[in-house]
């Protein structure tokens, strides 16, 4: 994941493979919902729970939205000083315009570590059934994670962040997946059905508004074409694929 954000800030992607990367990357994560949340919410069917869980993620992600709306308009609303050209003071003032940072898109992030977060219980969960299968499941979640990594800094670049803050945002999300993973070969695997059934629920609807409300919404702002949109289906087929193998 690390590795995707310092490409992405090096060489910064253009509109079209900007827009490429965040449709494989929905595409990604989009089967990851379908191969893997999916099959063991239906399983164990606790349709009280998935109510519950998943309720609480579609508000969760949609009062996120919300907030960092009005923390951007607030942002964009608040002024710089004012100095006229020429003055000693115009050194301050492009300090101030450098200085001042976009508010980081939080909606986006909170899908992202989400996802992370899910995708370390999974592979937690994954080694504690076996080793052949947890490393099968960890091939499988670097392509999921690698895309996300280059999605994200691709974002946050396009929302005006530093290069050096984009990879460190990246690097503590990419955190989320050991706590993850710590958590499901400890505090999880023994967890019984209602507990798991709220968590993954909680997880699926956060994954459905990350790729449906961020990914696929930013992805689009790029005229379509075949390519670009064949770049979402490629992204799901290839983690179907690694998803067979485990």
């Amino acid at each position: 994941m690390v590795v995707g954000a310092v490409v992405a800030v090096l060489r910064p992607p253009g509109a079209a493979i900007r827009s490429a990367i965040l449709h494989f990357a929905a595409g990604v994560v989009f089967s990851v919902v379908a191969v893997e949340l999916l099959p063991d919410i239906v399983a164990r069917h606790r349709p009280l729970e998935v109510g519950l869980g998943f309720g609480a993620g579609v508000g969760l992600m949609l009062a996120l939205r919300s907030w960092t709306r009005k923390a951007a308009e607030k942002e964009k609303a608040t002024p710089l000083p004012y100095f006229a050209p020429g003055t000693m003071w115009a050194s301050q003032t492009e300090k101030a315009a450098d200085q001042r940072r976009a508010p980081l898109p939080m909606g986006l992030l909170t899908g992202v570590a989400i996802d992370i977060l899910i995708d370390g219980l999974l592979l937690g969960i994954g080694f504690a059934a076996g080793a052949e299968e947890g490393l099968l499941l960890a091939i499988a979640l670097t392509i999921e994670v690698l895309s996300l990594g280059l999605a994200t800094a691709v974002e946050l670049q396009q929302e005006g962040q530093p290069k050096a803050r984009t990879v460190g945002v990246v690097a503590a999300l990419s955190g989320l997946l050991v706590v993850g993973a710590g958590v499901g070969i400890t505090v999880l695997q023994g967890a019984s059905d209602n507990v798991m059934e709220l968590v993954l629920s909680f997880g699926l609807a956060a994954l459905l508004f990350l790729v449906t409300e961020e990914l696929l919404t930013e992805a689009h702002e790029e005229p379509e074409s075949p390519w670009l949109t064949s770049a979402f289906f490629l992204g799901f087929l290839v983690f179907l694929l690694l998803g067979m193998l485990v």
